[in-house]
C-alpha cells in the first residue's frame, strides 16, 4: 500500500484528509515541519500533503529544504491561502500541485491518485537511469569500464543535491557534458544552465560577463546588462576552465558564493542570486595554488564534491563502445554506413589519444567523410593515429625529456611516468615482477599503473 505523509498543524484538517484517503493509502501525520523532517528521515513516502501556514518553520521553507537535500517525493500543497502569487511561489519551490482548503473530497482523491502515479513513473525513470549508469551510460557520456562507472555513480549521487561540484579532467574528456547531465538530473533541471568559458574571455571582460554592468559603467556600456550569475537564477552556473580565471575575479566569485549576492559593475547595491555552481578545469589546482595563481579559499569552496574524469588512455577498454556509438551517429549524419576494419581498430587501440574523447570523435568523423567505402581502413585515419605519434608506449627517439617542456604539471608527470616505466620494463625484458621489485612497487600496483597510463608490451 502506498504511504502518504500529511503535514498540517490543525488536527481537524489532518483528520479530514486522513478519513478521505485512509481506505486506499497508509497515512502518517505530522503537526510541524520538524516532525515531518523526522518522518521523512525514517521512511520513504509516495506523496506529501503539506500546509503552508504552520508555527515555527512554514511549509514553503520545509519544501525548499526538502528539495535542497535531494528529496524528490511529490508534494501537494493544501492551504487556505487562495492567491495566485502563493500558488506560483509554491510551484517554483518544487511543489507538484496546489489545492485550496474547502475542496471537494473527490477532487482531493483524484489529485492524490494522479500525483502518486506521477511519483511511480518518476521512480521507474530513476530505476532505468541507474541501470544505464551500471551499464556504462550517463546521458550522452559512455564508458563501461570500472573507472568511468565510478565517475557516473558519483555524478548520479551528487546530481539531486545542491552541492557545489568541481570537475577535473584533461581537455576533451567531456567535463562540459558531465556538468550538463548533473544539471539535467537536479531539481533545477527546468531552470537555466548557463556556461562560461573562463579561458576564452579576456581578463577585462570576464568580470562584466559574470556580474553584469550598469549603464555608463565604462565606455561602451550604453545600457544595463545582466551577468551570467543573474541569468542562471534558480538554475546552474557552469564555470568552465576556472583555473584560468584571474585572481581579482576569483576574489569576487568567492564573495558571490559565500554571500549569495553579486554587484554589477558600476552598481551601488547588492543583488541576491540563487545559483548552483559547477566548475571545471584541466589544470592541477593544487599546483596553481602553490604557484600563487589560484586562491586556496576559493578552491575549497568549489570542491565540496570533486569528480575526476580519467583520460581516455586510462580506460582504453571503452574504445569499442565509444567507436561504435560515434560511428552510428556520424554515419547517420553523413548518410553513410561506417565500420572500422581490423587494422584501423588496432591503430585506434595503439594510439594514446592526447585529445581524449573529443579527438577520437573528430578523427572518426574525418575517416567517415574521406573513406571511399563503408569500411574504414587504417589509411583513412589521421596520420598521427596511423603512425602512432601519440602512443602510450612512450616517446620516440630524441623525445625522452619531452615532459620538461610541458606547462601543465599533470601532463609532464604523466609523460615522465611513461618514459620511466617503459625504460625499466625494457631493462627487465618486460618482466613486470622484476621491474616492480627494482622500483619498489608491488606487482599489482605496477600493473594498475600500466593500465592507467595505457602502457602495453610491444608486439614482436
Amino acid at each position: 500500500m502506498r504511504t502518504i505523509l500529511i503535514v498540517d498543524d490543525e488536527p481537524a484538517a489532518r483528520y479530514g484528509m486522513r478519513r478521505a484517503l485512509e481506505g486506499s493509502y497508509e497515512i502518517v501525520e505530522a503537526a510541524t515541519a520538524s516532525a515531518a523532517r523526522d518522518a521523512v528521515g525514517k521512511q520513504s513516502f509516495d506523496l506529501i500533503l503539506l500546509d503552508l501556514i504552520m508555527p515555527g518553520e512554514d511549509g514553503l521553507a520545509f519544501l525548499r529544504s526538502l528539495r535542497a537535500s535531494g528529496g524528490t517525493t511529490p508534494v501537494l500543497i493544501v492551504s487556505a491561502l487562495d492567491t495566485a502569487r502563493t500558488a506560483v511561489e509554491a510551484l517554483q519551490s518544487g511543489a507538484a500541485d496546489y489545492i485550496v482548503k474547502g475542496f471537494d473530497i473527490e477532487e482531493l482523491r483524484t489529485r492524490v491518485a494522479n500525483l502518486v502515479r506521477l511519483g511511480e513513473l518518476g521512480a521507474e525513470n530513476e530505476r532505468l537511469r541507474r541501470e544505464l549508469v551500471a551499464e556504462g551510460q550517463f546521458g550522452r557520456m559512455l564508458g563501461a569500464s570500472a573507472v568511468m562507472r565510478r565517475v557516473f555513480e558519483m555524478a548520479e549521487r551528487v546530481a539531486p543535491t545542491d552541492a557545489t561540484v568541481l570537475i577535473l579532467g584533461e581537455s576533451g574528456t567531456g567535463k562540459d557534458l558531465l556538468a550538463q547531465e548533473i544539471h539535467a538530473r537536479s531539481p533545477r533541471a527546468e531552470k537555466p544552465f548557463v556556461a562560461v568559458n573562463c579561458a576564452a574571455l579576456p581578463e577585462n571582460l570576464i568580470e562584466s560577463e559574470l556580474f553584469g554592468y550598469e549603464r555608463g559603467a565604462f565606455t561602451g556600456a550604453a545600457q544595463q546588462r545582466k551577468g551570467k550569475f543573474e541569468l542562471a537564477s534558480k538554475g546552474t552556473l557552469f564555470l568552465d576552465e576556472i583555473g584560468d580565471m584571474n585572481p581579482m575575479t576569483q576574489a569576487k566569485v568567492l564573495r558571490a558564493l559565500e554571500s549569495r549576492k553579486i554587484e554589477r559593475l558600476g552598481g551601488s547595491h547588492s543583488i541576491e542570486v540563487d545559483v548552483r555552481v559547477i566548475s571545471a578545469t584541466h589544470r592541477d589546482l593544487a599546483a596553481e595554488i602553490a604557484a600563487g595563481r589560484f586562491r586556496e579559499d576559493l578552491y575549497y569552496r568549489l570542491r565540496v564534491v570533486t569528480v575526476d574524469i580519467p583520460a581516455l588512455r586510462a580506460h582504453k577498454e571503452d574504445l569499442p563502445l565509444l567507436v561504435a556509438s560515434f560511428l552510428a551517429q556520424l554515419g547517420s549524419r553523413h548518410n553513410r554506413r561506417a565500420v572500422l576494419s581490423r587494422d584501423a581498430m588496432e591503430s585506434v587501440r595503439r594510439y594514446d589519444w592526447p585529445g581524449n574523447v573529443r579527438e577520437l570523435r573528430n578523427a572518426l568523423e574525418r575517416a567517415v567523410v574521406l573513406s571511399k567505402g563503408d569500411e574504414i581502413g587504417a589509411a583513412d585515419l589521421p596520420e598521427e593515429v596511423r603512425d602512432n605519434a601519440g602512443a602510450a608506449g612512450g616517446p620516440r627517439d630524441g623525445e625522452g625529456d619531452s615532459f620538461l617542456g610541458e606547462a601543465d604539471f599533470r601532463e609532464a608527470k604523466r609523460k615522465f611516468e611513461i618514459t620511466y616505466l617503459k625504460r625499466k620494463l625494457e631493462e627487465h625484458r618486460w618482466n613486470v615482477s622484476r621491474a616492480a621489485a627494482e622500483i619498489g612497487l608491488h606487482r599489482q600496483s605496477l600493473q594498475e599503473k600500466l593500465r592507467e597510463l595505457g602502457i602495453q608490451r610491444p608486439r614482436k
